[in-house]
């Protein structure tokens, strides 16, 4: 086995070096062996989805009902126009939805792009940034602390690895790794210390290895199961899905109730069950889940662009309840631009530490190395034997460097570690800490030791004090802007940050999240509490500092116990837990490590806080829009029952054939309904409070006025039946029924894009209203316009005259809405 041999002899089986590939090797590799993921299942073919969308319940019933059309016309001899376009309109149908369904699949799929692992590689001699899935056997690439192992690999060099292989293993403990070990006989993964494997996490330490296995090739793939944006339905649409079913059968029996009714009214058989059947089709808002689908993934793409990448669908409607944002500070609220301003001690001696002391893999380290000129030489002339890594708990890096003399130790961490290390400095090191902290300066601590051995501990040693340095790290000019629009959005922001408690303070005085008054309490003061005392303190205290990753963890437990819907920001490996617990998990995209990303909902592209605010307010549009997609089609869905129904109880004629109902259903409905799911959030949005997560869509009062508004326009088809019938006859009143239903609903729409009058200016520019609204109005002209369409709808053509009535009675639904606007504030 390749975990067995020599690492010469395997690397020149895989003819490769140390060095890695070129770019043209692994261009070539990777057509050869193809993408470094899973394969995914056969997806349907357009065909197979057609198919399906006409096995759909209601699809069938309506089938049903053109074949028992088709035999009523071959008895009667009246032709097969009715039972015709029932088809064309039932597969046109078909169609639509499959279109919808791949545009959700291909948003998803863009999703799954953007929310990616991504892997650090060798290439052309040079570290590179490249997705997971483009790396080839053969190539070397470098592991740290919070990586996803990309693929199986032997290891190459190693420093104190310690990875997580629970995925694979089931054990939870930590492996460690080193690339000197040997592996005996046919060893479980969890001993083959010498090679990592694809899935695991990186807990502490670093590495570098060579690709072996990838893809399909590897012993267990998990890299696609890392990718959950995917088509699981979210509450809001198995909720809507349940309400369709409930609609239609409640349809369908009143559809049911009504045929029995004409019976008895003596109306002809043929006609009223076909029309009964497609009134029952046209009613039954089957699409809902449907276009709930388009509008939240047209909705996850806007956000993409604007720096927030949504994993996980359901995520969309959790943002628009968020009521608390616990973030980090740095980075966050912070601008991440951090340099050196003060230093205490000795300068020379603590230059030379923040040389050696350094990997330059934070903000905050590549500080010390900016303020060092000659960083290189000092590393150069001092070569690093051994170190022990940076971590958030410990919150030290210890590092071991060779001279011509001996060896000397240096230690970096928080100003409290190094007083622990420095005991005989500790007033020193405090008083000034609170100076510096106090001027909201991030201050760090440096000490050191000589020794002539080489160390087997290297922390076993009597240290001495080098001083401090104060970093700077100025907040962000729109964080505070963006807190100040959380409070106005009944929004709380809690700051938890691992820096001093006193530059915690500083900090948030400075961004608005709490005052010279405000409560701001450490890990270690509060560990001492039981859950009940902790939670008191988490509903008041707006800052914590000097915290762990396992603490933040217990904040959001504590807060979500209390029933808040929680927001959560984090980068690091430890994070995990806190992202997976909050409601809303939101990594960081620059600073980010794979594994966070990897447990959060929710990716922040650019680590900036007022992105999740942006977030929050887009998945309150979103909520709304799909509100607002529901409100229109449940109205117009109504309207149209009321139409039949009505005129059948007060013994008209029935106003609207089956084909007319059917063509209502496929023009005025879907594309007006997708159009408004693609409204901007609206400015106010953020001025209200968060949306109840168990709230019902709808609240009493909006039930009673989509009722109100689809009787309205039931009402008025069945008085533009009853004037054209009146002015010349049945054909034309039928027409004008039919074209009033129609239009009536397309200025409906406009209604539903604002609370406030369509007038003043709330509702942000949408282009595709107005294109939904012209197309959709040509196309119903059209029928009524073209001789050949009118007689296949069995319409006329209308004068002037009668235009302008329906016109009128089309718009009525505006001018209702603007009266019922204006008295509701």
């Amino acid at each position: 086995m390749w975990y067995h041999g020599n690492l010469k002899d395997l690397l020149f089986q895989l003819e490769t070096t140390e060095k890695g590939l070129t770019s043209p090797q692994a261009e070539q590799r990777l057509a050869q062996n193809g993408k470094n993921r899973l394969s995914a299942p056969n997806k349907k073919g357009f065909i197979a989805k057609f198919f399906a969308a006409l096995l759909d319940r209601m699809t069938i019933v309506l089938l049903i009902a053109a074949a028992i059309s088709f035999a009523t016309a071959i008895i009667t001899g009246d032709g097969f126009a009715d039972p015709l376009i029932i088809l064309i309109i039932v597969m046109a149908n078909a169609v639509i939805a499959v279109i919808q369904e791949n545009r959700a699949e291909r948003a998803l799929e863009a999703l799954k792009r953007m929310s990616s692992p991504e892997t650090t590689v060798i290439r052309d001699g040079r570290p590179k940034r490249i997705p997971s899935e483009d790396l080839t056997v053969g190539d070397v690439f470098l592991l740290e602390k919070g990586d996803i192992v990309p693929c199986d690999a032997r290891l190459l060099s190693s420093n104190r690895l310690l990875v997580d292989e629970s995925a694979l293993t089931g054990e939870s403990a930590g492996v460690h790794k080193n690339h000197k070990s040997g592996v005996q006989g046919n060893a479980p993964i969890s001993e083959i210390a010498n090679s990592v494997f694809t899935s695991s996490h990186v807990i502490s330490g670093r590495a570098t290895a060579v690709a072996v296995k990838t893809g399909m090739e590897t012993c267990v793939g998990e890299i696609a199961n890392m990718l959950t944006a995917d088509s699981e339905q979210t509450p809001l649409q198995k909720r809507l899905a349940k309400l369709s079913l409930a609609l239609g059968n409640l349809t369908i029996f009143i559809c049911l109730g009504l045929f029995v009714f004409s019976l008895l009214k003596g109306m002809a058989v043929g006609e009223m069950f076909v029309t009964s059947v497609s009134l029952s089709v046209a009613a039954i808002p089957e699409g809902l889940p449907a276009i709930v689908t388009v509008v939240l993934s047209a909705g996850v793409q806007t956000m993409a662009r604007r720096r927030a990448v949504v994993k996980r669908l359901p995520a969309v409607e959790t943002l628009g309840c968020a009521q608390i944002i616990c973030s980090d500070k740095t980075g966050t609220l912070t601008c991440n631009k951090m340099a050196v301003t003060q230093i205490y001690g000795n300068k020379e001696e603590l230059i030379k530490a923040f040389a050696l002391c350094n990997n330059d893999s934070s903000p905050t380290e590549l500080a010390l190395t900016d303020y060092v000129s000659d960083f290189q030489h000092y590393r150069s002339l001092y070569p690093r034997v051994d170190e022990i890594p940076f971590d958030s708990v410990k919150k030290y890096m210890v590092t071991v460097n060779k001279d011509n003399e001996g060896y000397t130790v240096y230690i970096k961490g928080a100003p409290d570690i190094i007083s622990a290390y420095c005991p005989q400095n500790k007033d020193e090191i405090t008083a000034q800490t609170q100076l510096y902290a106090s001027e909201a300066l991030r201050v760090m601590g440096f000490a050191k030791y000589r020794t002539n051995q080489l160390p087997h501990n290297p922390l076993k040693g009597r240290f001495e004090f080098l001083g401090l340095c104060g970093i700077s790290d100025p907040p962000r000019p729109e964080a505070a802007e963006a807190i100040k629009v959380c409070k106005k959005a009944g929004i709380r922001t809690i700051m938890i940050t691992g820096d001093h408690k006193d530059t915690a303070r500083a900090i948030a005085i400075k961004l608005g999240i709490t005052d010279k008054n405000g409560l701001v309490y450490t890990e270690k003061e509060l560990n001492g509490l039981n859950d009940r005392e902790f939670l008191k303190i988490a509903e008041k205290c707006n800052v914590f500092a000097r915290v762990t990753p396992s603490f933040k963890l217990r904040i959001v437990s504590a807060l979500k116990q209390k029933g808040y819907v929680v927001a959560m920001t984090g980068d690091g490996v430890n994070d995990a837990p806190a992202l997976k617990k909050a409601d809303i998990g939101c990594a960081m995209g620059i600073s980010g490590t794979e594994v966070a990303k990897e447990s959060a909902d929710m990716i922040l592209t650019d680590d900036n806080f007022s992105t999740v605010v942006s977030a929050v307010r887009e998945g309150r549009g979103i909520y709304e829009n799909i509100r607002r997609a529901v409100h229109f089609l449940l109205s117009c869905n109504i309207g149209e029952l009321f139409t039949v129904f009505f005129a059948i109880i007060v013994s008209l004629p029935s106003p609207l054939s089956a084909i007319q109902l059917l063509w209502v259903n496929l023009t005025t409905d879907s594309l007006p309904a997708i159009a408004l799911g693609l409204e901007k959030a609206s400015d106010s949005l953020m001025e209200r409070h968060p949306i109840k997560p168990n709230a019902p869509l709808f609240s009493a009062h909006r039930i009673f006025r989509i009722a109100f508004e689809g009787i309205l326009i039931g009402s008025l088809a069945i008085s533009a039946f009853v004037i054209g019938n009146n002015l010349r006859g049945f054909t034309v009143g039928r027409t004008m029924c039919f074209l009033v239903l129609a239009v009536s609903q397309l200025f409906h729409s406009f209604n539903m894009r604002t609370e406030k009058s369509i007038f003043s200016g709330d509702a942000k520019p949408n282009p595709f209203v107005w294109l939904a609204f012209g197309l959709c109005f040509a196309l119903q002209s059209s029928v009524i316009i073209i001789p050949a369409a009118a007689n296949l709808f069995g319409v006329t053509a209308l004068t002037l005259t009668e235009w302008a009535v329906c016109i009128s009675l089309s718009v009525c639904p505006i001018a209702v809405c603007e009266v019922y606007k204006k008295l509701k504030q």
